[in-house]
């Protein structure tokens, strides 16, 4: 299946996937009217989210609780801006006995966005008439 990208104005760029539409903006200082997220938050979002959904599955599958379970996700740049490292903190409640803190860890470890990134894919670009 593909995604779609298309431009409804302005600095908006929007990606269409299964019938679901993910807009994009710009904040104002880039020259947008920052009415959504800009691509870049929504690639971050989508790691810590990614990590979230493996806490989550471990937690329910346990039958762990998942209230106050939080994931504090930090981000590094070095000298030039790049981003540089991403940190990831599974905040825990007391109630979470300790024999599962490592296991837990591990399993935000198996997000399929941070293996892709880790994995580095090739990427292929072209222009084409249609």
């Amino acid at each position: 299946m593909d995604l779609t990208v298309t431009f409804p104005g302005g600095k908006k760029v929007d990606a269409e996937y299964g019938g679901y539409v993910v807009r994009t903006d710009q904040p104002v200082a880039e020259g947008g009217q920052d009415t959504a997220p800009s691509p870049f938050l929504y690639c971050l979002a989508a790691m810590g989210t990614c990590a979230g959904f493996y806490v989550l599955s471990y937690l329910q599958a346990r039958g762990l609780p998942t209230e106050g379970v939080r994931i504090i996700q930090s981000h590094e740049a070095d000298e030039k801006g790049k981003l540089a490292k991403i940190g990831i903190t599974i905040q825990l409640p007391p109630e979470i006995d300790e024999k599962h803190h490592k296991p837990i860890a591990r399993s935000a470890g198996q997000c399929t966005v941070k293996k892709l990134i880790e994995e580095r894919p090739e990427f292929e670009i072209k222009t084409e008439v249609k």
